[in-house]
């Protein structure tokens, strides 16, 4: 349970509180039965990033957390120090913990220290044995987290909680495995979804119903796997929605083995997580949603496995897509632009106006930007600003990469319109890009290419598993075009 009080934390049911730190500040009280500042003289305390010390007092837990420098302190910061605080809380066995917001921040600090809670609060053991912690406790956890402030910030945590809400659960079917989280279970997500909310519509399509489309590249990766592939479409009106049609598109590859173009088997598990894409996809517009925002909204998932088998796609085939581009396949591996192609087209068909596609695309982009940013590539100088600055407001970083016709040259084919996969190891992720560049238009489109900071992403509210990276990003976009 997350809420937002005007009264003091001490006056709170919170059985631990934490008072955050700056550089060259004190702490703007003191409590009965202890003295904090007097932790700070001392040097227990301090305003280190991230240091945390800690004093009872009134029968409960005072957490002192470090800020770092108050001009350094932002809604990132705030994230990594409550998660950090959280993790210490849960260890000492706290079941309510509420935070004192800093006097002279934003709302968009409350916010984050309630991101930056729940997505420490998640924790994925649904495969592990009900026994595991026996009597020490483990896996219990804390219940409710109470942000007390001097002005009212009930709004902005309670869409903070929302999105952390929606980021877990996106977090959930990444980490879930690919024997149970098929392109069938992610379907039944989306339709789950649609159920529970107002204005959320969906439209499921088996493999018949993408033959039918004539959507040749998305049902090449397909024909390998004996699982039935989901062609998912989702459309949301809010209240009064007004603005250009939105259309989110998400690569949802549940397991990629890299097809007959056999991927190697370090690490090969991790594939599970190609479905990323698709699944910030699907719970980015349960938030939007849950939030009511007044926007036009089309979400296409294209769900499928990449398998090796008799019937697998073969490299020199030519596939035609669902707009009449005929592709060779020169790599299997190179599944997720096929799959996305016939996805935006259908975007398109929609009648989406302003693009994105989101997906774990190429091992290159990892090299080029680690887990720090994803990548982003446009057709659009203004919507590629638009989506940048919701990157910004999100805490989701972006970094632009360019497109050029040197690199749309690249992925021309020598017996087809493209090929998938060009020769060579240069610009593979903005080639990536270039391909589906191809399939928009002149719509405006931007590519997110999320492979570095999909999974395993090293911050304090996210290390290891699924991030959830992109469903703050598709929020925050749809909440800035609501005006």
């Amino acid at each position: 349970m997350v809420s937002a009080t005007t009264k003091p934390a001490g006056e709170t049911a919170a059985d631990t509180i934490a008072v955050g730190l700056f550089e060259g500040e004190s702490i703007a009280h003191d409590v009965d039965g202890a003295t904090l500042q007097g932790l700070v003289d001392a040097g227990e305390a301090r305003s280190r990033f991230k240091h945390l010390a800690l004093a009872h007092a009134q029968g409960r837990r005072w957490l002192i957390a470090g800020l770092g420098e108050r001009g350094r302190f932002g809604p990132e910061r705030a994230r990594v120090a409550a998660a950090v605080v959280h993790d210490r809380a849960k260890e000492l066995g706290s079941r309510a913990l509420a935070w004192e917001l800093p006097h002279d921040v934003d709302d968009a600090v409350a916010a984050a220290l309630v991101e930056g809670s729940e997505l420490a609060a998640y924790d994925f053991d649904r495969y592990k044995s009900a026994s595991r912690g026996g009597e020490d406790g483990e896996g219990e956890g804390i219940e409710s987290l109470t942000v007390s402030a001097h002005h009212d910030v009930g709004p902005a945590v309670e869409a903070a909680a929302i999105l952390a809400e929606a980021q877990n659960a996106a977090r959930e079917l990444q980490d879930t495995p690919a024997n149970d989280m098929t392109p069938t279970r992610l379907a039944e997500r989306a339709r789950e979804l649609a159920d529970g909310l107002e204005g959320v519509e969906v439209e499921v399509e088996g493999r018949e119903g993408i033959l039918a489309r004539g959507m040749g590249a998305f049902a090449a990766v397909a024909q390998g796997t004996y699982q039935e592939p989901a062609l998912i479409t989702l459309r949301y009106q809010g209240p009064d929605a007004s603005g250009p049609r939105l259309g989110y598109v998400g690569k949802a590859v549940t397991f990629d083995s890299g097809g007959i173009s056999i991927k190697p088997a370090a690490k090969m598990q991790e594939m599970k997580f190609d479905m990323s894409g698709g699944a910030a996809v699907l719970e980015s517009v349960g938030a939007i949603a849950r939030l009511r925002l007044p926007v036009s909204l089309v979400a296409v998932v294209g769900a499928t496995e990449n398998l090796p088998s008799g019937r697998s796609v073969k490299p020199g085939d030519i596939v035609r897509a669902a707009s009449g581009t005929t592709i060779e396949i020169n790599n299997t591996d190179a599944e997720g632009r096929l799959v996305l192609a016939d996805c935006l087209h259908h975007a398109l068909g929609q009648g989406a106006e302003r693009l994105v596609d989101l997906a774990t695309l190429t091992g290159a982009i990892v090299v080029a930007l680690g887990s720090t940013h994803a990548g982003l590539m446009s057709n659009d100088d203004a919507w590629a600003d638009r989506v940048q600055a919701a990157a910004e407001r999100s805490g989701e970083a972006l970094w632009r990469l360019p497109l050029h016709e040197e690199y749309a040259d690249m992925v021309k084919g020598q017996y087809a319109d493209l090929n998938n996969a060009p020769e060579g190891r240069k610009a593979a992720s903005i080639t990536a890009a270039e391909f589906l560049h191809r399939f928009v238009g002149d719509t405006p489109w931007a590519h997110v290419d999320i492979a570095g900071v999909a999974w395993d992403l090293g911050r304090p509210y996210a290390a290891k598993g699924g991030s959830g990276f992109g469903v703050r990003l598709l929020v925050e976009l749809a909440r800035g075009l609501s005006g």
